[in-house]
């Protein structure tokens, strides 16, 4: 069984496991094909065409990447919220300056404000 086999059946029964309707015939005609044929890609006897390969991972919310070895991450993308956090955080003008000041100091200074980081963290706790 070749490796997007073995995590294509992966991700598809990790899905059942909490929606039982998750099962090939489902996959199949999700992705417009006959059961037959997705059952030989979870078997691995057959592989699908690239577009094919893009559905499936679509479908299954995964990458590319990971069904097919690529990479053990098989999640692409944050969340729209992690991603709406992340910009307030980025445009946070008491955060720019730190990090401008931080970037522009020389290593003595960035190795001081380091270690007063690290003391307030232990503080913190």
């Amino acid at each position: 069984m070749t490796e997007f086999a073995r995590r294509l059946k992966q991700c598809r029964e990790k899905k059942k496991s909490t929606n039982s309707m998750w099962t090939q015939q489902y996959v199949a005609n999700k992705i417009g094909m006959a059961r037959t044929t997705y059952t030989a890609y979870e078997n691995g006897t057959k592989l699908p065409p690239l577009d094919t390969v893009n559905s499936i991972a679509i479908l299954l919310d995964v990458t590319t990447d990971y069904l097919t070895g690529r990479t053990d991450t098989s999640i692409e993308h944050t969340s729209k919220k992690e991603e709406a956090e992340f910009e307030k955080w980025k445009n946070d003008p008491k955060l720019d300056l730190f990090f401008q000041e931080f970037d522009q100091a020389d290593d003595e200074k960035q190795a001081a404000l380091l270690a007063v980081w690290e003391v307030l963290k232990k503080d913190k706790n």
